[in-house]
C-alpha cells in the first residue's frame, strides 16, 4: 500500500543515509517543519484538547476508523511466534516494531487485539501536524506525543505512558525514530524505548515485521509490487531489578537489536548489511544507479 508522492526521492534519501550509517535520519518529503516553542505549543495545546466534549467524541470515531482499518488488512497478515507471549505477565508492555510504513502501527494493533489489549502510540510531535486523513488519526486514535525536550521528556511524557500502561495498554514505540519507507532491513536502536520500559518495570514485547512482496502490481504506481507482512513476534525482554534504569536501557536494547537481526536474516536468508541494495525497498520494481 502506497502512501505519497516522491516515493523515488524518498528511496534516494534512504540509500544516501544507510551508506551512511545515519540510522535516524530524516528521509521523507515534505514532513512538517516546527521550532521546538511550536513543537511544544503544539503539544501542549493537543492534551488541553483532549479534555474537550469534542476531543473525546472525535477519539470514539478515530478508534472506529483504525479498527476498520485494521480489520481490512487483517487477512493479509500472518503472525508466528505468538507462543512467545504465552507466559507474557497479565498488564502493560512497551512494544517494539521496525518502522516502515505510514500505516505499520496496523498490524501491531490486530496484535493487541489478539492479545486482547488497547493499542497506545508514541509519535513524533510533528506527525500532529501531516496533512488531511493522517492528521486525523494521529490526533484521535490514543496516541502519545513525544517532543524532543529534557523537560517534557522528564516530567510530562512519563506521566502520559505511565497513565497508558495503568491502563494495561501496550504502548507501540518505534526505536529506530523515523520511518524508513518499505525499507526491509532492522536499523540500529536509540535508548529512549528502553529506558521508559525499565522505569516503569515493564517488558518489551520485541517485534519484527517481515515485508513480502506479491506478484500483483499496485494500482497507484506501476513501479511497485503489492506487499504483505508477516509480524515475527520474538522472545520478551524483561528488565533486571539489580540495574539501574540506564543499564538496562543499554541491555535490552541491545538484546532486542540482536533478536531483530536474527529474525531479519532467518526470514529472509541475508546476513545484515547496511550497504544499500535496491532490494532493500520491498516492493520496488526500480533501480538506483
Amino acid at each position: 500500500m502506497i502512501f505519497g508522492d516522491n516515493r523515488e526521492e524518498v528511496i534516494k534519501n534512504i540509500k544516501e543515509a544507510a551508506n551512511d550509517r545515519d540510522f535516524t535520519a530524516k528521509v521523507e518529503i515534505g514532513d512538517p517543519q516546527l521550532s521546538l516553542d511550536e513543537r511544544l505549543k503544539l503539544v501542549d495545546e493537543y492534551w488541553e484538547n483532549r479534555k474537550t466534549f469534542s476531543s473525546k467524541l472525535n477519539n470514539r470515531v478515530g478508534h472506529v476508523i483504525f479498527d476498520t482499518l485494521a480489520k481490512t488488512l487483517a487477512g493479509s497478515i500472518e503472525f508466528k511466534g505468538l507462543e512467545n507471549l504465552s507466559n507474557l505477565p497479565i498488564g502493560g508492555a512497551v512494544i517494539t516494531s521496525n518502522h516502515f510504513n505510514q500505516i505499520d502501527s496496523l498490524p501491531i494493533k490486530l496484535l493487541a487485539d489478539k492479545m486482547q489489549h488497547q493499542l497506545s502510540i508514541v509519535i513524533e510531535d510533528t506527525n500532529l501536524k501531516l496533512p488531511g486523513f493522517f492528521r486525523y488519526l494521529m490526533n484521535y486514535v490514543g496516541t502519545i506525543p513525544l517532543v524532543q525536550s529534557p523537560s517534557y521528556i522528564a516530567n510530562i511524557f512519563p506521566k502520559h505512558l505511565s497513565n497508558a500502561l495503568a491502563k494495561n495498554n501496550w504502548v507501540l514505540i518505534y526505536p529506530e525514530q523515523e520511518m524508513w519507507w518499505n525499507y526491509r532491513k532492522p536499523r540500529k536502536l536509540q535508548r529512549g524505548a528502553y529506558y521508559f520500559a525499565a522505569k516503569q518495570n515493564v517488558p518489551i514485547i520485541s517485534v519484527f515485521v517481515e515485508i513480502r512482496d506479491l506478484p500483483k502490481i499496485e494500482k497507484k504506481d506501476p513501479n511497485f509490487y503489492e506487499t504483505k507482512y508477516i509480524v515475527h513476534v520474538l522472545p520478551p525482554i524483561f528488565p533486571d531489578v539489580s540495574l539501574s534504569a540506564n543499564e538496562n536501557a543499554h541491555k535490552m536494547m541491545e538484546q532486542d537489536y540482536a533478536q531483530k537481526v536474527a529474525a531479519y536474516e532467518k526470514v529472509y536468508g541475508k546476513k545484515l548489511n547496511y550497504d544499500f541494495l535496491d532490494w532493500d525497498i520491498a516492493g520496488w520494481r526500480g533501480h538506483l544507479s
